[in-house]
């Protein structure tokens, strides 16, 4: 569920993004303001995190700060479409980000994995097919707006672990 630019309180711009740390973490560093598929802007910096981080962390460790991402996630996409005057403005990428960091984490290793995985994210991050569908429209605010990636998430990874069943 975006909002038009027309309907916003505040018109996002590099300058909105750098007037509170929150808007700046909220639109993916300035992915959000892509043009054009800014959720796939924000998905696509999941992948140098991902890369950067992976091999320094324990597992658990990776978890541990998913959740936390998660949780700020949750306060910095709440403030940010408040400010807005949209919950889930498109040009918010913070759950694209931490959402399809997860899917990373589980993928097996390999460019191929990795573009696929991208792919089933992206593909059901833009489809909602039901539960996703529902909670993007009844869960507002910065829960909902990291809740519906979660799920499309979950189904990306169903699908690799499906596949990854199949051909092997």
């Amino acid at each position: 569920m975006s909002t038009s630019h027309d309907e916003l309180k505040v018109k996002p711009s590099w300058a909105f993004l750098f007037s509170h740390p929150a808007h700046f973490l909220s639109f993916g560093f300035g992915a959000g303001l892509f043009p054009r598929s800014p959720g796939t802007a924000g998905t696509l910096v999941a992948f140098p995190m991902y890369w950067y981080l992976a091999p320094r962390l324990s597992d658990a460790l990776f978890i541990l700060v998913l959740i936390w991402a998660f949780a700020i996630g949750v306060w910095v996409c709440d403030k940010t479409g408040r400010e807005l005057g949209a919950s889930d403005y498109g040009g918010i990428e913070r759950d694209e980000i931490v959402a399809f960091m997860l899917v990373l984490f589980f993928t097996p290793a390999g460019f191929v994995w990795q573009l696929l995985a991208f792919s089933l994210f992206r593909f059901f991050d833009i489809w909602k097919p039901e539960p996703i569908r529902h909670f993007d429209k009844t869960w507002h605010g910065g829960l909902g707006v990291m809740f519906d990636d979660i799920l499309a998430a979950a189904y990306a990874l169903l699908c690799l672990a499906l596949i990854k069943s199949v051909i092997t």
